[in-house]
C-alpha cells in the first residue's frame, strides 16, 4: 500500500503544482474557451490542464520505477506498462494541445485514438480473456482481442471527452472510477492472497492522484479547462486500468461467482451511465423536432438541474454521488460475501444525493438588478422605527 500511496501524493502534488504554471502558458499560448450560447461559463478559460495531468503521470511514473519491486511490475515480460503510458500519452497530449488551440477536426482525433491504442496492442496491453457463464474463461486470438481493445480504448476515451461539460464533473467521475478500480483490485488480491503490486492498480491510483490534484483548479468556478489534452488522457489511463484488469483474477478462485470477473468491463458504462443516457435523449429530443442530432442546445441534464435553481456545484456533487453509488455498489458486490456492508454504503451515497437534490437551492439576485423596493408608506426608515 505505500508503494500505492507515494504514486498518488506524488501524482496530486506535481499536478497541482504545475496546473498554475499550465494555466499561464495557456493564455499566452491563446489556447482558451470563448464562451458560448449554450456554456455554463460566461469568461474566457484556459484550456491545456491536461498539460499539469500529464505532469503529475511522468512524476508518478518516475518515483514508481525506482522502488524495485514496482520496477518489476512495470516491466514484466512482454508488457512494458511505462513505455506504453508515455508513448500512447504523449500521442495524445500532443493531439489535445492541438485541438484545445486550434481546433483538429474529429476524424484526426479519432485515428490518434486508434493509434493511441495501437500502441497499447504493440506494448502487451490488450484483452486476452472473456469469461463465459459456464465459469470457464474464453482465449481471445489476435483476430478478436486486437479489435476489442481498441473498441474499448476509443469509447473510453470518448465517454470521458462527453462527461466534461461542468467545472469539475468529469475531473470528478474519472477520479471515482479510478478510486473504485484501484479499491476494486487491490482489495480483491488481499482477500484471496494474491500480490497486491500489480501495473493495473498502480495506474488507477495515479489516474486517481492526477484528478485529485488537478481538481481544485477545476472545481467551480473553474480557473483552467483539462480541455481534449485532459479529457483524452484520462480516458486512455482508465481504459489501461480496465484492459489490465479484465482478466486478472482467475473465476475458480471467486466465491462470488463470475461477477467479480465483469466488474471491471461493467464500472465504466455504470460511472458514464448518467452522461450516455443524457447524450441519448438528446439525440432523440433532437430528431423528434426535425433538427440534427448534433445541434447544439441548453436540455442537457446539467443545464435542467440549473434551471431547477441548483448552483453548478451542487449539480456536479449531485452527480458525484449517484456515479458514487454505482461504483460503490459494483465494487461493494465483487469484493464483500456480506450484503449488508454494499447495500449500508449504498444507501449512504443514495441518502447524500437525494439530499442535495431536494435541498432548496439559494435564490442570489442576478447582477446589475435593483432590489424590490418596500411597499408603499412602509418604508425602511419606518421598520426600523427612524421618524
Amino acid at each position: 500500500m505505500r508503494e500505492y500511496l507515494l504514486s498518488i501524493l506524488v501524482a496530486a502534488l506535481v499536478a497541482y503544482l504545475l496546473t498554475p504554471i499550465v494555466r499561464v502558458f495557456a493564455v499566452w499560448f491563446g489556447a482558451q474557451a470563448v464562451p458560448r450560447e449554450r456554456d455554463v461559463h460566461v469568461i474566457p478559460t484556459p484550456r491545456l490542464g491536461g498539460l499539469a495531468m500529464f505532469g503529475g503521470m511522468v512524476a508518478a511514473l518516475v518515483v514508481a520505477t525506482g522502488l524495485p519491486e514496482m520496477r518489476k511490475v512495470l516491466a514484466d515480460g512482454d508488457i512494458n506498462v511505462t513505455r506504453a503510458l508515455l508513448l500512447s500519452g504523449g500521442l495524445l497530449v500532443l493531439i489535445g494541445i492541438a485541438d484545445d488551440r486550434w481546433e483538429v477536426d474529429a476524424l484526426t482525433k479519432f485515428a490518434g485514438q486508434v493509434a493511441a491504442a495501437g500502441i497499447f496492442i504493440m506494448q502487451g496491453i490488450q484483452i486476452y480473456v472473456i469469461p463465459l457463464p459456464t465459469g470457464e474463461s474464453l482465449t481471445l486470438p489476435p483476430a478478436y482481442g486486437v479489435p476489442l481493445t481498441v473498441l474499448v480504448v476509443v469509447a473510453t476515451i470518448n465517454a470521458v471527452n462527453f462527461i466534461d461539460g461542468l467545472d469539475g464533473l468529469a475531473a470528478g467521475v474519472v477520479g471515482i472510477a479510478a478510486l473504485a478500480l484501484f479499491s476494486y483490485a487491490y482489495l480483491l488480491s488481499r482477500e484471496y492472497g494474491l500480490s497486491t503490486l500489480t501495473a493495473a492498480t498502480l495506474i488507477a491510483a495515479m489516474l486517481f492522484g492526477m484528478c485529485l490534484g488537478f481538481l481544485p483548479h477545476n472545481f467551480s468556478p473553474a480557473k483552467i479547462f483539462m480541455g481534449d489534452t485532459g479529457s483524452m488522457l484520462i480516458g486512455l489511463l482508465l481504459s489501461a486500468s480496465t484492459i489490465m484488469l479484465t482478466g486478472q483474477f482467475d473465476p475458480a478462485i471467486l466465491a462470488n461467482g463470475l461477477f467479480p470477473f465483469f466488474v471491471p468491463l461493467l464500472l465504466i458504462p455504470a460511472v458514464a451511465a448518467v452522461p450516455f443516457i443524457d447524450m441519448l435523449l438528446a439525440v432523440w429530443r433532437r430528431t423528434n423536432q426535425g433538427r440534427s442530432p448534433f445541434a447544439p442546445d441548453k436540455q442537457h441534464l446539467h443545464h435542467r438541474l440549473l434551471e431547477l435553481g441548483h448552483s453548478t456545484r451542487r449539480a456536479v456533487l449531485i452527480m458525484y454521488c449517484w456515479v458514487g453509488l454505482l461504483a460503490s455498489g459494483l465494487v461493494g458486490l465483487a469484493v464483500f460475501d456480506a450484503a449488508w456492508v454494499t447495500v449500508g454504503i449504498t444507501l449512504v451515497v443514495a441518502i447524500t444525493g437525494v439530499l442535495l437534490m431536494l435541498m432548496k437551492p439559494k435564490r442570489r439576485p442576478r447582477r446589475g438588478v435593483a432590489p424590490e423596493p418596500p411597499p408603499a408608506g412602509r418604508s425602511s426608515r419606518h421598520r426600523a422605527g427612524v421618524p
